[in-house]
């Protein structure tokens, strides 16, 4: 049985690839909802809406544990899905505690970049009020981000100009960590490594995610030992031009992780 991964789009394929560097035997799933992407700036019931249609199409496949590889989707129906699905249902959180933690001894501010519809959520907000005793992260949505992931466009030139234009009202010297907190956003770690002052670390919330999945895993006997890494790749719209760009998209995630 398969690991199934679902996101709107192609972001979701940054933590597919973070579960296989450390699940090497386990076969696996992937659905992007290629009909309603991007979810993060539309509604909030029509995104509950959109989720629950692209888990019917998982639950007709052979699967042993979901993972909700998008951080608006948490956000908008985790708890939810883990009520209407009698298989393990993993979510994904912006990666502020870790953030909190690195920073907590150099007094650096951290800076959260995802979609609006996560930064509104109170599951995002309570996540700050929670760890955030320093008073030190500040958000900045990026709406657009996401459109130029699903387009492929990981053009230095232009990205550094969008990058650099969102950047401005920041003094980026007081900041030591950035969080990526939409899951196309690891695409351009590379660009924004080369863009931002060395000092700032760049970090996401893939590798929770994954070490959760593992323990989820393990604690209900499901870890396999026998798989192959096959990957099967779905989207909702049902394009084979769609699934060929996950494929390259796929390609070009696992080369920028090395």
């Amino acid at each position: 049985m398969r690991i199934a991964f679902f996101d709107s789009g192609l972001g979701g394929l940054t933590v597919l690839t973070a579960a296989m560097k450390k699940l090497p035997h386990e076969d696996f799933l992937f659905l992007a909802d290629t009909l309603h992407v991007p979810y993060g700036t539309k509604a909030k019931e029509d995104v509950k809406a959109y989720i629950h249609q692209a888990m019917g199409i998982i639950m007709q496949e052979e699967v042993k544990a979901i993972v909700v590889a998008c951080n608006t989707a948490t956000s908008m129906a985790i708890s939810d899905l883990r009520k209407a699905y009698p298989i393990p249902v993993i979510g994904m959180e912006p990666a502020v505690k870790p953030a909190v933690e690195i920073n907590r001894a150099s007094g650096k501010r951290i800076l959260v970049l995802a979609t609006p519809l996560t930064l509104k959520e109170s599951k995002y907000k309570d996540l700050v009020r929670r760890v955030d005793s320093m008073h030190i992260v500040d958000s900045l949505p990026l709406p657009e981000l996401v459109e130029h992931c699903e387009a492929l466009n990981f053009d230095p030139e232009i990205m550094n100009a969008y990058f650099t234009k969102k950047f401005e009202a920041f003094d980026l010297n007081e900041y030591g960590t950035i969080v990526l907190g939409c899951t196309h956003y690891p695409f351009y770690k590379r660009i924004l490594s080369d863009l931002l002052p060395d000092h700032i670390r760049i970090i996401d919330g893939s590798e929770g995610t994954v070490n959760r999945l593992i323990q989820v895993l393990s604690d209900q006997d499901l870890l396999s030992s026998s798989g192959s890494q096959d990957v099967k790749l779905l989207n909702s719209s049902q394009s084979a031009e769609y699934t060929q760009k996950m494929e390259k998209a796929l390609s070009i995630y696992r080369e920028i992780e090395g």
